[in-house]
């Protein structure tokens, strides 16, 4: 949680507001990466890559 915070508050005192949208689609694309590995599509994801 005081990674989360710290970061909020990197972001916020230089004005990097930017790196909010890669920080969640990076999180988001690792997430399906790790629950695709043991399903049926990771074929299909991977593919992708």
């Amino acid at each position: 949680m005081d990674l989360i915070k710290e970061l909020w508050r990197f972001m916020k005192a230089r004005k990097k507001f930017w790196l909010l949208p890669i920080i969640f689609f990076s999180l988001l694309i690792g997430g399906l990466l790790v629950f695709a590995q043991g399903s049926a599509l990771a074929p299909f994801i991977y593919t992708l890559f």
